[in-house]
């Protein structure tokens, strides 16, 4: 059986109701066979809350990439935050969750909500041990995953959705986990679920959340590819060479660019025909093409989904402007970031006489300046990225 695995993450903040920062901070890093997984949640809210996260994140995201044990982790994190002048306290909660060889997990928490997992679509309980790291209670787990397995880390706002309304103690765990487990897709994306919840939270909190609320997802998938053309080989001499590589990688096909897709008619023998329906007025319509699963035109519609990895890098958007469109740019953001574990792209260096139009905003370049800001988004997502060129 095949059990080639693909750690897959998302999150969304939702910020306390008249707050301008968020008291939470979630950071996804990884080192050579290990997905680490951070959030962080300061004391109180607003701008010092802020502080206190990031730094705690930061600091925490940094020492486990370099393998540090948990014991230096949390004596930093005790010697660097700073003290509240009221409360003479300076802490930040947190949750670390580890996923080494997309098989062992480790899990550290200290104050933060016990994380949920769900295996099969049921939550799966597991052992964890406590002790005293510098006079904090921190508990541990240790266990071995399988794929499907979600990991499900919040912050307290989540538990306290609905206080004193719908829920007059608040939410609670056991009630996170029904919905969970009543929602529970074992194709949905890991930023999706944490949205679905978020999207709850939002609900009982009546639109104006009273803490920050956070949640982070790690779900081990099986892998799926995603293979981008876009522009003409620099000679023609190249153009088998670029189009056998393409066709003959496996995974979905995404053609972009009116030459390049004209070249990928002509290799697979088919017709092609451009799209009278104009999704987007600021981007020009896709064409449809046998063989491919989306085609697209060019730079215009890369820069519009490099935009798009933006705002889903920011985990503030509960409802982005790609989760829904028709247009090019939102199909291929869904494919790129939902559902490709790997991206391939297959770049061609010719020369585009369309990007010298000062109208268009691009320079000589643009095309590989996409690429490379889009694969780094991309590769900040998680996602393992290969870029050729020809």
């Amino acid at each position: 059986m095949n059990d080639e695995r693909f750690i897959d993450t998302g999150y969304i903040s939702l910020l306390k109701h008249g707050e301008q920062l968020c008291g939470d901070r979630v950071i996804f890093t990884s080192n050579e066979n290990t997905r680490i997984g951070v959030l962080a949640d300061g004391l109180g809210s607003g701008v010092k809350a802020n502080i206190l996260a990031t730094l705690t994140a930061q600091i925490l995201a940094t020492m486990s990439v370099g393998g540090m044990s948990v014991e230096d982790c949390v004596n930093t994190v005790v010697r660097s935050l700073p003290e509240c002048s009221v409360r003479r306290i300076a802490y930040s909660t947190f949750t670390i969750i580890k996923i080494r060889d997309q098989r062992y997990v480790e899990l550290t928490r200290f104050d933060n909500p016990h994380t949920i997992v769900l295996r099969d679509g049921k939550n799966h309980e597991f052992e964890y041990r406590s002790r005293l790291i510098d006079g904090k209670p921190i508990y541990e787990s240790r266990f071995e995953a399988q794929v499907g397995d979600v990991f499900v880390v919040i912050s307290d706002g989540v538990n306290f959705a609905g206080l004193g309304g719908a829920y007059p103690f608040g939410w609670g765990r056991d009630n996170v986990i029904r919905f969970l487990e009543a929602h529970y897709d074992p194709e949905m994306p890991a930023r999706r679920i944490a949205c679905t919840l978020a999207e709850e939270c939002l609900r009982l909190y009546e639109g104006m959340p009273g803490d920050d609320t956070t949640i982070a997802v790690m779900r081990l998938a099986r892998p799926h590819t995603v293979n981008l053309m876009i522009g003409p080989p620099s000679s023609a001499d190249l153009d088998g060479t670029m189009l056998n590589a393409f066709f003959a990688q496996p995974g979905e096909r995404i053609v972009c660019g009116g030459s390049t897709n004209k070249l990928a008619a002509r290799y697979l023998g088919k017709e092609l025909t451009a799209s009278l329906d104009y999704c987007d007025s600021d981007l020009p319509p896709m064409y449809h093409l046998e063989g491919v699963d989306l085609s697209t035109e060019g730079a215009l519609t890369i820069s519009r989904v490099l935009e798009y990895a933006g705002e889903y890098l920011s985990g503030t958007q509960l409802h982005p402007r790609w989760e829904h469109g028709r247009d090019g740019a939102a199909q291929i953001a869904r494919r790129l970031f939902e559902k490709a574990t790997d991206v391939n792209f297959f770049v061609g260096c010719a020369m585009n006489p369309a990007h010298q139009n000062p109208k268009l905003s691009l320079a000589f370049g643009a095309k590989f300046q996409l690429i490379d800001k889009l694969s780094k988004r991309l590769e900040e997502m998680g996602k393992r990225v290969t870029v050729r060129f020809f």
